[in-house]
């Protein structure tokens, strides 16, 4: 039975908020032709399969679909692997080598903004407008609607909606982070879901940076028949 990890990527500093994630670290051992329905059945916004934990080779799905990057998928795994296995220096997923790091209590992985999904950005007029929200503007069904909540200090407030990848809404999304930090050109501290926070800023060679804390949530055995 393969051991399914479940940790809480983005957490705020007092704990909160944070985007689930499943991690198979053995992910070898789960038959390529498997990993879609499991993630499907799992339900997190991301599952994650391992297959080289040594050179951090590693393949992502939501629901439904594979993505070849992703935020909190890569950050988590970064973690995870330092934590449980050993750290290593990048991950590989499909689109490419992601170089990561730990600070203090914040890990950081960096992408290129080419990699994350074509989310639509829309700018709302204040905090409050994007918290009134009950689902994505109209015509967006992959969508970052975000304000500033204080400009001058790079503090932001966003909600992100991806039907097209069957997540009504995403607690905490890392690669929308990624893009956002590469539209802005400048360091951004994303305030997300229901108490989330990701760091991103511009770094070289036209990647950016994401960052944030890291909660082990579970460990157990997947069974074929689970369903959440």
């Amino acid at each position: 039975m393969p051991e399914l990890h479940v940790v809480s990527v983005f957490c705020g500093a007092d704990g909160s908020g944070g985007n689930p994630l499943g991690v198979f670290l053995d992910g070898a051992e789960v038959p390529e032709g498997d990993r879609q329905r499991i993630a499907a059945e799992l339900g997190f916004s991301e599952t994650v399969f391992v297959d080289d934990a040594e050179r951090g080779e590693m393949r992502l799905f939501t629901p439904g679909v594979e993505l070849p990057f992703a935020g909190h998928p890569v950050v988590g795994t970064a973690w995870l692997l330092a934590r449980e296995r050993s750290p290593v220096p990048a991950l590989h997923p499909p689109a490419g080598a992601v170089p990561v790091r730990t600070e203090r209590d914040v890990t950081f992985a960096a992408g290129r903004p080419e990699w994350s999904p074509p989310f639509d950005f829309v700018k709302a007029g204040s905090p409050e407008e994007v918290d009134a929200l009950d689902g994505p503007p109209e015509g967006h069904d992959l969508v970052d609607v975000w304000a500033w909540i204080d400009e001058p200090a790079g503090i932001a407030r966003s909600r992100v909606f991806a039907p097209r990848y069957g997540v009504a809404e995403d607690e905490a999304t890392g690669s929308a982070a990624l893009s956002l930090g590469a539209i802005l050109g400048r360091p951004v501290d994303v305030r997300q879901g229901t108490g989330s926070r990701i760091l991103a800023r511009p770094v070289a060679d036209g990647m950016v940076e994401i960052g944030g804390r890291v909660e082990l949530s579970e460990v157990r055995g997947y069974s074929r028949r689970e369903v959440n």
